[in-house]
């Protein structure tokens, strides 16, 4: 194991390994999969086709990624995308992931999330060179109970829209093929991640601020804000994601003992209200700014007032920490939306720039 635990640790451990990433043509996976290819790893990517515009389509990541059409809602259809092939590591993020569609369409929320999971740990038990499996969930798993204090990892699953509650059956999905499939010590090993409320450039998901934000730009209609007083732990997807990678990576190396559940959260400078966040983005744009009105509709899906995360567990056994503040994150992810905005030929190049600053502040401590 090497001594420095920095990029350079990931990239020893991960170069040259196989990986398969579901749902790489998302947010998420797409920044993933971009670091990914950055250390070396050779990626398959298995996911619905990329909206647009997209984080994936806006980087050219199909030209660096191994992407299949793939739906994991169906075995014979998932197995189809990955015919013939065989990893060292799988981490799967392929999700439905925005909460008012889950109430809008329940049923499809626990397919992906439930069904689609089981479905990806069933395929990934069978393949002769897997080491390890990375499931990734949300902070939204968790019972919330409206506590002040952060979730921790043995703290019940539960929750009370279907999102949420899809999330805690995944996990539980997970816990039983950890018990059942992957109990060998000296096997491949399933650990299950959980983050904040990510933001960053690329993210032109429906119904979340940043996007809804960026649309106000361009069309300069006002965002609404439902619950602009509800509190939430925001942190740039780069924190979570070298969170994934470092765990995968000890995974790889030293197995049995990373197993389980792990929380990447923002420390609690982070955690500010919606309306606060809106307004710091606001305030780092340049010309034309975004613009919003909070407007409480009837009939609206009920939603956590506090929701934090206590990432005690990733401190101690990963050594991991947030390491960018608030004001940082969010200069970032303004900054990738305005490149974008005047220079999209080259915001491939600009996130990966933006990897190198971040990669640069975890070698330098934070």
């Amino acid at each position: 194991m090497s001594a420095l635990v920095d990029e350079s640790y990931l990239s020893e451990v991960l170069r040259g390994r196989r990986i398969l990433v579901t749902g790489h043509t998302g947010f998420k996976g797409g920044w993933l999969s971009l670091w990914l290819r950055r250390l070396g790893a050779t990626v398959v990517g298995v996911a619905l086709p990329p909206t647009a515009p997209s984080f994936c389509k806006a980087v050219g990541l199909e030209d660096l990624v191994d992407g299949r059409v793939g739906d994991i809602r169906s075995e014979s259809a998932f197995g189809q995308s990955i015919e013939g092939q065989d990893f060292d590591l799988v981490i799967h993020l392929a999700a439905q992931a925005v909460v008012r569609a889950s109430f809008e369409a329940p049923v499809d929320t626990y397919l992906t999330n439930v069904v689609g999971t089981a479905i990806v740990l069933n395929a990934a038990r069978r393949m002769p060179s897997l080491r390890g499996v990375v499931v990734v969930t949300s902070d939204k798993c968790y019972e919330n109970r409206e506590w002040v204090w952060g979730y921790r990892e043995n703290d019940p699953m539960g929750g009370r829209d279907p999102y949420s509650s899809s999330k805690g059956c995944a996990e539980l999905v997970a816990a039983a093929f950890r018990s059942s499939f992957f109990n060998d010590p000296n096997g491949p090993q399933l650990s299950t991640v959980r983050a904040g409320n990510v933001i960053g450039g690329g993210d032109w998901g429906t119904d979340r601020l940043i996007p809804d934000l960026v649309r106000s730009v361009e069309t300069g209609a006002p965002v609404r804000l439902r619950n602009p007083k509800s509190v939430r732990p925001w942190q740039h997807v780069l924190e979570p994601v070298r969170g994934y990678l470092l765990l995968a990576a000890r995974l790889l190396e030293a197995g049995a003992r990373y197993a389980g559940g792990w929380n990447f959260g923002p420390d609690t400078s982070s955690t500010v209200e919606v309306g606060t966040l809106a307004d710091m983005v606001i305030s780092k744009w340049d010309g034309r700014r975004p613009h919003y009105v909070v407007e409480r509709r009837d009939n609206e899906p009920p939603e956590s007032v506090v929701l934090r995360l206590d990432s005690t567990k990733s401190g101690v056994e990963l050594g991991w920490k947030p390491l960018l503040r608030l004001e940082d994150t969010v200069a970032m992810t303004v900054a990738w939306y305005q490149k974008y905005q005047q220079d999209p030929a080259r915001i491939r190049a600009f996130s990966n720039h933006q990897i190198d600053e971040y990669a640069a502040a975890w070698g330098r401590g934070g």
